[in-house]
C-alpha cells in the first residue's frame, strides 16, 4: 500500500483502490480495510460468489448488522438515537462521493 499527501492506495480482494485519507485518518482506515477483506474474502468463499459488487453489499450489511447489534444490545434503534446522524448523513455521503470518483473509470474494465 502506497501514500500520497490524502490519499492511501489499498487493496480490497485483490483490487486497489485510492482512498481520500487524512494522516490522522490512516490507521482507522487501514483497520476499516482489514475488516473489509477479511469479511468480503469469508462471504466470497462461504458463498462461492466471485461477483465483487454482491460480495461487497453482503459485507457491508453484515458488518453493519454486527456494529448495530454490539452497540445497543440486539437493537440499532437506541445505538440510531445516540448518533448525530445528520454528521454521520454528511460523512458517508462524501465517502460515496469519494468512493464514486475512484470507481467511475474502473468501472470500464468490469464489462
Amino acid at each position: 500500500m502506497s501514500a500520497e499527501p490524502n490519499f492511501l492506495d489499498v487493496k480490497i480482494m485483490g483490487r486497489e483502490y485510492r482512498v481520500a485519507c487524512t494522516p490522522e485518518e490512516r490507521d482507522a482506515l487501514l483497520s476499516a480495510v482489514d475488516l473489509v477483506d477479511s469479511k468480503m474474502r469469508d462471504i466470497a468463499q462461504r458463498t462461492k460468489n466471485t461477483i465483487a459488487e454482491r460480495v461487497a453489499v453482503m459485507a457491508a450489511l453484515n458488518i453493519a448488522h454486527e456494529h448495530l447489534s454490539s452497540a445497543s444490545g440486539g437493537s440499532g434503534k437506541e445505538f440510531s438515537e445516540a448518533v448525530d446522524t445528520s454528521e454521520t448523513k454528511r460523512r458517508i455521503g462524501g465517502m460515496g462521493a469519494r468512493l464514486d470518483a475512484v470507481l467511475a473509470p474502473q468501472q470500464q474494465f468490469d464489462l
